[in-house]
């Protein structure tokens, strides 16, 4: 039986914040659907050059407060970085808080706009333990 990864969907609150967030990480809109209908849009975005590793972003035209709340509790998504210091000094530098550093040069958590956990990974093995990240304490949760 034949099974194939085809993308994390997370609802956003805020289009913009967030869509401004995940291009922070370097990930690019490839492609868009408005359903007026059905009162949303749908927007894939992915890491360059990888179109089939989609997150995609449901954004509720008139918001989220009539849906069920269903308990999916949804985990995070996860993306391998090249130079996890940089990354995290780039998303800092732009107001966002790095909940889990990287104290040991591999691995990081952020959360986006809409609170959705981000793990961040050294590719590769990881980097030798760095300051400010090494002592950094974590911020809230991941």
């Amino acid at each position: 039986m034949k099974i194939r990864y085809l993308h994390t969907m997370v609802r956003v609150k805020d289009l913009e914040a967030s869509l401004a967030f995940f291009r922070l990480l370097g990930l690019e809109e490839t492609r868009r659907n408005d359903y007026p209908q059905g009162r949303f849009t749908l927007i894939f975005l992915a890491p360059p050059g990888q179109p089939d590793c989609p997150v995609e972003l449901t954004f509720n035209w008139d918001g989220d407060d009539g849906l069920p709340s269903d308990s999916r509790h949804f985990g995070h998504l996860a993306y391998e970085v090249e130079n996890i210091y940089d990354m995290c000094a780039h998303l800092q530098a732009h107001g966002v808080t790095i909940n889990r550093p990287p104290r040991d040069g591999r691995m990081a958590f952020v959360r986006s706009p809409d609170n959705i956990s981000i793990e961040l990974l050294q590719m590769g093995g990881a980097l030798a333990p760095a300051e400010p990240w090494a002592s950094m304490a974590n911020t809230g949760h991941w």
